[in-house]
């Protein structure tokens, strides 16, 4: 008699799998319904497709016991069945957006094209450019597809500017990134559109995605606006009273991603540890404000593999978000010599290192360590900037490294241009370092900071070794699953192969770790997923 609580018998049409490389072939049908049966002879638990099983309270020494049944799993049933209904996608999946147009239109537009969401790169680019690449997308139609809204507590007015570009074009999705706090185009943009239909219910037409590492930045997502705010956008001009008072009854954000060690801007935080701490909040602040609708929690950072993206469904994702790994696609914004490098890349090749928009704060941005002395000369640079209060200051035998291996040029020449380009982008920065010589010593060292990027954009093999390339611990894990299969070269890594191959990987693990929790000895080569073609 089988000690496992059997439902009934089953009845075969086929052979069951009882056997190793049955059960491993058994993962790999996860489209098909599973039924998991008990052999009483062998005292085995496998798996059978096809026919019936049948409820009983006796067990029968001839036939199989009927342990349970488990339904079709397809990677578009991951996660949050609302987050793709909402947004009209196939998939859970999104891929976030890279700064300096990395995250490109093409591959905004080959994501959306696949049923997925891709978010355009805008973070560092002029208003000029942002408009120029919301004018292409356009192409897309009623395509689901967003772009990036960073937070630029230097440079409010791009920040205004690039929510006025979304509200005209019709840009329907903005990925929020790096808010500790709310700010007025923000809410702006998330309240407008805001209407209530006959049957009450709030009408949302602009989606804010929160990327969130932090429990009290959630909070202020997850909380309507306060009402101040909404006050003096309506006094502006830029909310109707109607749209304040529906914004006031809506949390800022409905979907909120949980990032955690990724590339560029992190706390380096571990996803298994804060991702349960947000869901945690989001119930809270559900039932604190009588919340009606899906509020959906996304996770980022460290997905690199199926093993990854499959415990993030796990663990109640309601999507994915992808970053580093879509930075070696071929559609990326980041040059061809850049790719090469991040396929090389291993586990351990990553590094903090100051953030161009945040130097004085000391933020950090996770990079690329190997191939590339960045990390090590920005650290150098914000170790004067904090220890000395102007450049002339600064002892000769500093300066003349400064000057020599990192900025290459003579400091003067580096601060002429930084005024060149700030006559025209924001005069205030020429004005403030006129009677402030350490502010002026910040710009030049942002200048750095800021072209290492370009440098490394541009593919300029001459400064090879001062690329800035944002990268998190995912590429190296990546590289790792991909070794030896079609998407090892770097020009086969499309962002929809890498998409479609991570959720299909997830799916198999997921149903493979199903099996295994009904007791089904399912064998360690059923939880490796090899990367194949699925784009066809």
């Amino acid at each position: 008699m089988s000690t496992l609580p059997l439902l009934g018998v089953y009845q075969p049409t086929s052979p069951p799998f009882f056997d190793a490389s049955g059960i491993v072939s058994a993962v790999a049908r996860f489209r098909e319904p599973a039924h998991i049966i008990y052999h009483p002879t062998a005292g085995a638990v496998g798996v059978a497709f096809g026919g019936t099983p049948v409820p009983c309270e006796a067990e029968s020494d001839t036939a199989y016991g009927w342990v349970g049944s488990l339904p079709a799993l397809w990677p578009e049933w991951l996660g949050d069945r609302s987050f793709c209904a909402t947004h009209g996608l196939r998939f859970p999946y999104v891929c976030g957006a890279m700064a300096n147009g990395i995250g490109s239109t093409a591959i905004v537009m080959a994501m959306a094209r696949a049923g997925m969401l891709g978010f355009f790169g805008s973070a560092g680019l002029s208003l000029t450019r942002i408009q120029a690449a919301v004018d292409e997308l356009a192409v897309l139609g009623d395509l689901p597809y967003g772009c990036n809204l960073i937070h630029a507590p230097h440079e409010p007015h791009i920040e205004a500017g690039t929510v006025e570009i979304y509200l005209r074009a019709g840009v329907r999705r903005v990925e929020a990134a790096a808010f500790m706090a709310l700010t007025a185009p923000l809410v702006r943009y998330a309240a407008s559109g805001l209407t209530q239909g006959a049957d009450g219910h709030i009408h949302r037409v602009n989606h804010i995605f929160a990327k969130v590492s932090r429990p009290e930045v959630a909070r202020r997502f997850l909380t309507p606006p306060p009402q101040e705010l909404l006050n003096k956008l309506v006094a502006a001009g830029e909310l109707t009273a109607d749209e304040a008072r529906l914004a006031a009854r809506l949390p800022v954000a409905e979907d909120v991603i949980v990032e955690a060690d990724s590339g560029g801007h992190t706390d380096n935080r571990p996803l298994v540890a804060l991702f349960p701490l947000i869901t945690a909040l989001r119930d809270e602040l559900v039932r604190q404000h009588g919340y009606s609708r899906p509020i959906r929690v996304g996770a980022a950072g460290g997905l690199g593999t199926p093993a990854a993206v499959a415990a993030a469904f796990g663990m109640g994702a309601a999507f994915v978000l992808t970053g580093s790994v879509n930075q070696g696609a071929v559609e990326s914004g980041t040059s061809a010599l850049v790719r090469e490098m991040l396929s090389r890349a291993d586990f351990s090749d990553v590094a903090m290192a100051p953030a161009a928009d945040m130097f004085e704060a000391g933020v950090e941005v996770q990079v690329l360590k190997r191939g590339t002395m960045f990390a090590s000369r920005g650290h150098r640079l914000l170790d004067l900037y904090r220890r000395y209060d102007r450049w002339s200051d600064v002892p000769a035998e500093d300066q003349a490294r400064v000057e020599q291996e990192i900025l290459r040029a003579p400091y003067a020449e580096i601060w002429a241009e930084c005024e060149r380009f700030f006559e025209k982008r924001d005069p205030r920065q020429v004005a403030i370092a006129a009677r402030d010589p350490h502010h002026q010593m910040a710009l030049v060292f942002r200048w750095y900071l800021g072209m290492s990027s370009r440098w490394a954009i541009g593919g300029d093999a001459s400064r090879a070794m001062d690329f800035q390339v944002w990268c998190g611990p995912a590429m190296g894990a990546f590289n790792q699953w991909v070794r030896g299969s079609f998407l090892a070269p770097t020009e086969a890594r499309s962002v929809v192969e890498i998409a479609l191959n991570l959720l299909e990987g997830a799916a198999t693990l997921t149903r493979a770790h199903q099996l295994s929790a009904y007791g089904v000895a399912v064998p360690a080569e059923a939880f490796v997923y090899f990367p194949r073609p699925l784009s066809a």
